[in-house]
């Protein structure tokens, strides 16, 4: 063997098959697609589920229960140590200074859980808020405002009735 006589070993390059080209090519006239039917025809795919038009398993079974799948509310989460960590004393915390900051993305509520600790006075305004987490900002001189402080103290006064 020569430095200049490369080639690959027997059988690591194979020709790609091409089919419809005719007789001769060996995969010709049906294109190894079978004798008609729909899987024969362009286009002629069916569903995942598909029983040949008989009513598919999915659908002659009962839905029974429920579902709260559709109406369950979806929060990103941010702790009180990452808070800690980005925020100035006096600052205020909603969701646009989230955003700003890192610490969210724009399409969905924010939720912060009281994982950490926190020494600086802020203010937060955001979707929803752990007790403890709110415990830690009135803790720290702080102040909680919006649709978490109120549904929090519509929570209390519920639970003192």
């Amino acid at each position: 063997m020569h430095d200049f006589d490369l080639h690959a070993p027997i059988g690591a390059n194979k020709k790609k098959r091409v089919i419809g080209r005719g007789q001769g090519s060996g995969r010709g006239t049906t294109a190894g697609k079978g004798n008609k039917g729909q899987k024969a025809r362009s286009g002629g795919k069916t569903y995942v589920g598909f029983e040949g038009g008989q009513m598919p398993l999915y659908r002659r079974i009962a839905q029974r229960g429920f579902s709260n799948y559709p109406f369950k509310k979806e929060f990103q989460v941010v702790n009180i140590s990452e808070i800690e960590r980005r925020f100035e004393n006096g600052e205020t915390v909603d969701a646009a200074s989230l955003i700003a900051k890192g610490l969210a993305k724009g399409a969905v509520p924010v939720k912060i859980l009281g994982e950490g600790e926190l020494t600086k006075k802020l203010t937060v305004n955001v979707g929803a808020l752990s007790a403890s987490a709110q415990a830690k900002f009135e803790k720290a001189g702080g102040t909680v405002t919006g649709a978490a402080a109120e549904s929090r103290a519509a929570k209390k006064d519920k639970e003192q009735e």
